[in-house]
């Protein structure tokens, strides 16, 4: 069944919003991380975590608005707060989205600390850095991290920070393997290729849940 294109359904909203910041159905589906064709179907018999996705992406779309109609088109707790006393820990290093090695951490003491509506379950902030997942995430973007405690089982379709055993950490997709004991990481820019790791060799496991720009 077709989606209502009407100016007062989900729809007509979201094609209200990607006209008022300039982008396409493709460049929305890439920021948000839907597949191909998302956007075209979205309406109100969307699935709740499509537009889970859509909030925890860094696109200023309110869900709210979204969905409803009330209220702003952009979200308005979007600015974060440098804090010393109340916030999620940020500390100013990378983590790489690529295949490089990283030392760990430095210091077990954080820059500052991020106060921002919507992460407060994150477990830390930190730089992105490298261009894999371009658009989605940039090079110099802030990443909101939250650990996994068990990661025996994690959904596809979500984007996570990995370290393995030998202490290589990449940013990536979700994706399934055709390998036994593997999972395919799968990259946002198509420039770069798809990557399989044993699933033995991941010793942590972050959720990413969502990007903004450095201060």
């Amino acid at each position: 069944m077709a989606t209502s294109n009407h100016p007062n359904s989900i729809q007509g909203r979201l094609a209200e919003y990607l006209d008022h910041k300039g982008l396409s159905f493709k460049d929305f589906e890439r920021a948000t991380g839907l597949g191909n064709g998302t956007c075209a179907k979205i309406g109100e018999n969307t699935r709740r975590t499509t537009f889970d996705r859509i909030s925890n992406s860094p696109l200023d779309l309110n869900v709210d608005w979204l969905l409803s109609g009330e209220g702003s088109m952009l979200r308005e707790d979007t600015s974060p707060e440098i804090s010393f006393t109340d916030g999620v820990p940020y500390y100013d290093e990378d983590f790489l989205l690529g295949f490089d090695e990283i030392a760990q951490p430095s210091s077990e003491s954080p820059d500052f600390l991020i106060h921002m509506p919507g992460y407060e379950k994150a477990t830390l902030w930190c730089n992105a850095s490298g261009h894999s997942m371009e658009p989605e995430i940039s090079n110099g973007d802030i990443i909101a991290l939250q650990r996994v405690e068990d990661f025996s089982f994690l959904p596809f379709g979500d984007v996570y920070g990995f370290v393995t055993s030998n202490g290589l950490r990449t940013i990536k997709r979700l994706g399934r393997s055709h390998r036994d004991g593997y999972y395919r990481l799968i990259p946002t820019n198509k420039d770069y290729d798809e990557q399989e790791i044993p699933i033995s060799k991941i010793v942590i496991v972050y959720r990413v849940m969502g990007a903004m720009k450095a201060f």
